[in-house]
């Protein structure tokens, strides 16, 4: 199992110049059931992010066993340029009546995909903002009184702006609804010179192809489902969790949904490891990444991934458990 996801690894690698363990997260993320936030600048490769992996997937043919009863059949990927005039029926879609006899018919919009990029998500204003949180927790979509359900594999990367004007700054509860929010940042010298050659013609992603079948997505998505998160490691989870609500750097703190989500995560990324356990060192690897966005600074100059960085420090494990679950 670990090899397939392996090959996927190294086949979005071949077209995205990306350091491997955010592309762990990211995919463990996916295999979890949640939601990126990319907070980034424009150019450094998001959307081809989206689609590599979209397209290293080689998804069921329409009508296919792994669809789900009553779904609209989704697209392999879609990406929604956000606008301050962008309405939710131009994300979800719309009903018309149409014909002679005026028969009433939906037409989807974007969000019906299974890989979906919403960029730039603060230009939008609130009413449209919240136009994608029911699909993001219940994979389902609701237009007109009538819902309609999600694919399986619903897998949202939203980009946001972290300067510019017409910006609409999304509330923590919103915030709280993504699994972890990354940065993929400027490449290197090196690196950048690589992507200029590589990506300076227009057949770049000629030989790019899928490596994994939809199947195996979905029994990744089942094997950490399955895993049992040990007492120690869970303990861990909600002690830090819990001590973010008592830091009096904090004006908000963590909710029980993030505990969730933590936890769903680090089972993922053992999955995407080829492990049989999640460890306390793989909570405290992406404490940041997961529950930053998630809690506001007393200080707004002093960065929350820091001061979650300070807890993750202060809040340990017993010596006796922390010694066998360190293993790699």
């Amino acid at each position: 199992m670990s090899a397939t996801i392996d090959d996927l690894i190294e086949n979005v690698r071949k077209v995205i110049y990306i350091d491997r363990t955010k592309l762990e997260y990211l995919i463990a993320a996916m295999v979890a059931g949640g939601h990126v936030m990319l907070a980034d600048s424009h150019g450094v490769g998001k959307t081809s992010l989206a689609r590599a992996l979209a397209l290293s997937v080689r998804w069921a043919p329409k009508g296919g066993k792994s669809r789900r009863a009553g779904t609209i059949e989704p697209e392999p990927f879609n990406r929604v340029q956000c606008t301050v005039d962008l309405l939710p029926q131009d994300i979800l879609g719309f009903t018309r009546v149409s014909g002679e006899n005026f028969e009433m018919s939906f037409n989807p919009g974007p969000i019906f995909s299974r890989f979906l990029l919403c960029d730039e998500i603060n230009l939008l204003q609130p009413k449209t903002q919240g136009s994608f949180f029911q699909a993001m927790e219940e994979k389902t979509v609701t237009v007109d009184g009538v819902t309609h359900a999600l694919p399986d594999v619903f897998f949202l990367i939203s980009t946001m702006n972290l300067k510019g004007s017409h910006l609409f700054p999304l509330p923590l509860p919103q915030l709280d609804r993504f699994m972890i929010q990354l940065s993929l940042g400027f490449p290197g010298f090196e690196d950048e010179c690589a992507i200029i050659r590589q990506h300076g013609t227009n057949d770049s992603w000629k030989h790019f192809g899928a490596v994994a079948d939809e199947a195996d997505l979905l029994s990744w998505m089942a094997k950490a489902d399955a895993m049992d998160l040990h007492p120690d490691v869970l303990s861990y989870v909600v002690s830090l969790v819990r001590a973010t609500r008592s830091c009096p750097d904090l004006v908000t703190g963590a909710s029980p949904r993030s505990g969730i989500k933590l936890s769903r995560l680090v089972r993922a990324l053992a999955v995407v490891r080829g492990k049989e356990y999640a460890t306390i060192d793989m909570v405290k690897e992406v404490a940041v990444s997961a529950l930053a966005h998630r809690v506001e600074a007393r200080d707004p100059s002093k960065p929350a991934a820091a001061i979650i960085e300070s807890l993750v420090a202060g809040v340990d494990a017993d010596p006796s458990v922390k010694s066998i679950l360190r293993r790699a």
